[in-house]
C-alpha cells in the first residue's frame, strides 16, 4: 500500500484556449498528472464546473477557486489515505465533502481532476496500464465514432446537427479502423475543396463547410466513404450527434430543413429521423430529442429503437438516477458515458455496469473543449463499452486517444478483440 503525500491543482488551457484544471498528485512512491475537459453544449442535469466568473480573467472562465478547492479541502481529506485499490473510498469522500446533489460546491472539475489522478497513481504503483488497473481482464477495443463534420456548437457550419460520424464497422482492428476513418477524412476534405467549400475544421477536428442543409452533408460523407474504396453500411456506417436540445426553444425544434427554419414538434422530429435512416446507413442517433422530452424519446424508442442504436447524452448525463428512470420507460437503448457529467469515476463505472445490467449499449465519450489526457481511451477499454468518441482525425488532442488506442491493441496483441459489426444488432435486417 502507498499513501497519498500531496495534491496541487493549477490552471492549464484545453482545446478551445478556455482555462480547466490539472491535478498533480505525489504517494510515497509515484507522481502523476490528470487533466479534466470541459463541454460547450452541456445538458442542465450535467455536474457543475465551476467557473470562476470574474469577467476580468479569461473572460469569466478562470477555475482558480476549482483549484483552491482541490487544494485546500480536498487535499486535506484525501492526503494519507492509501491509493492503490482504493478508487470508491476516495470519491466517496469527495462526494461527502462536496454535500451536494451536483458538485455545485467544489466543482466537478475539481472532483474528477483528482479522481483521475488517484486512478493514474494507483495503476503507475501496480505496473500496470491504467485500462488494467480498470479491469485486468479487458480486450475489448471500442468501433469509434469519428466526427469528420462539426456543426450546431461546435462550429460555424450554418446547420443544426452537431456530429456527423463514420464508423468503421467493416475494419479487422482499431488500428484498421482508425486508418480507414483517416482515408475518409481526408477523400472528404479533397471532395470539399474541389467543390468551392471551406476546409477549416470545428472544435471537435471534423470539416465546417457553410452548406445548404444536412442532407448535403450526409451525401458529401457518402461520396467520401467511395472515394476512399468502402462501401457504405458493408464497411462503414454513419451516426449522428444531433444536439437537439440546443434547438429546441419555446416547446419546438427550431431547426432548418432544406436550408428552411421550420418549428417542428416532437413527432416532427420524430418523423424526420425516421426518414434520414430509411434513406441512409445511419446506425445510431444520439440526442435526438432535447433533454427533458421524455414523453418524445419514450415515442423515438418505439419508432427506431428496433433499427438503430438511440443514445442518450444531454438527456442522460451519465447519471444513474435519470439512466434507470430510462431503463424503465424504455425511453432509448444506449447511453453516452462522459466522466466530467457525474465528476467521478466510481459514479461513472456505477452507470456504465447499470446500463449493461439492462442489455444497453455504452458509448464513451470526450467533450468539445479536450486535452492531452488518454484517460478516455482507457475507461473505454478498461470498461469494455465496445465504443466510443473523441473526435476527427485532425486535432492532436483528438488524435492522442486514436494514438493510445493503437498502443494499446499492439500491447494486447493476439488477444485484442474489435468488435466492428457485432455492436449494431440491427445491421442487416
Amino acid at each position: 500500500m502507498s499513501k497519498i503525500t500531496s495534491i496541487q491543482a493549477h490552471e492549464v488551457l484545453d482545446s478551445r484556449g478556455n482555462p480547466t484544471v490539472e491535478v498533480v498528485l505525489n504517494t510515497e512512491k509515484v507522481e502523476v498528472s490528470a487533466i479534466v475537459p470541459s463541454g460547450a453544449s452541456t445538458g442542465v442535469h450535467e455536474a457543475v464546473e465551476l467557473r470562476d466568473m470574474d469577467k476580468s480573467r479569461y473572460v469569466g472562465k478562470g477555475v482558480l477557486k476549482a483549484c483552491e478547492n482541490v487544494n485546500s479541502e480536498i487535499a486535506s481529506a484525501l492526503v494519507g489515505m492509501d491509493v492503490v485499490d482504493n478508487q470508491e473510498a476516495i470519491d466517496r469522500k469527495m462526494i461527502e465533502l462536496d454535500g451536494t446533489p451536483n458538485k455545485g460546491r467544489l466543482g466537478a472539475n475539481a472532483i474528477l481532476g483528482v479522481s483521475i489522478a488517484c486512478a493514474k497513481a494507483g495503476a503507475k504503483e501496480k505496473g500496470l496500464w491504467l485500462f488494467e488497473y480498470f479491469n485486468k481482464d479487458a480486450v475489448t477495443l471500442p468501433v469509434p465514432g469519428m466526427n469528420i463534420m462539426n456543426g450546431g456548437k461546435h462550429a460555424d457550419s450554418g446547420f443544426d446537427i452537431q456530429e456527423f460520424m463514420i464508423m468503421p464497422v467493416g475494419a479487422p482492428s482499431i488500428t484498421e479502423a482508425i486508418r480507414m476513418g483517416a482515408e475518409v477524412f481526408h477523400a472528404l476534405g479533397g471532395i470539399l475543396k474541389e467543390r468551392g467549400y471551406r476546409t477549416t475544421v470545428g472544435d471537435e477536428g471534423g470539416y465546417a463547410p457553410s452548406l445548404k442543409h444536412q442532407e448535403e452533408a450526409l451525401s458529401f460523407i457518402l461520396e467520401a466513404i467511395e472515394k476512399a474504396g468502402y462501401k457504405p453500411k458493408d464497411d462503414i456506417v454513419l451516426a449522428l450527434d444531433a444536439a437537439a436540445s440546443e434547438f429546441f426553444e419555446d416547446g419546438v425544434y427550431n431547426m432548418r430543413i432544406n436550408g428552411v427554419r421550420e418549428k417542428l414538434s416532437s413527432n416532427d422530429m420524430i418523423d424526420y429521423w425516421d426518414e434520414l435512416v430509411k434513406k441512409y446507413p445511419i446506425m445510431l442517433i444520439e440526442d435526438g430529442l432535447s433533454e427533458d422530452d421524455w414523453d418524445g424519446f419514450v415515442e423515438l424508442n418505439k419508432r427506431l429503437g428496433d433499427k438503430i442504436q438511440l443514445v442518450g447524452d444531454d438527456f442522460l448525463v451519465t447519471n444513474v438516477k435519470r439512466l434507470k428512470k430510462a431503463i424503465e420507460l424504455k425511453a432509448e437503448n444506449a447511453i453516452l458515458i462522459k466522466m466530467n457529467q457525474i465528476g467521478t469515476l466510481t459514479e461513472t463505472f456505477e452507470t456504465i455496469l447499470e446500463a449493461k445490467k439492462a442489455n444497453w449499449k455504452n458509448m464513451v465519450s470526450h467533450r468539445s473543449g479536450e486535452t492531452e489526457d488518454t484517460t478516455l481511451a482507457h475507461l473505454a477499454v478498461g470498461m469494455e463499452t465496445g465504443q466510443v468518441k473523441t473526435g476527427s482525425l485532425s486535432r492532436t488532442e483528438r488524435v492522442c486517444k486514436y494514438n493510445e488506442f493503437m498502443r494499446i491493441e499492439s500491447y494486447l496483441g493476439d488477444k485484442a478483440v474489435y468488435p466492428g459489426k457485432s455492436i449494431f444488432d440491427y445491421l442487416g435486417k
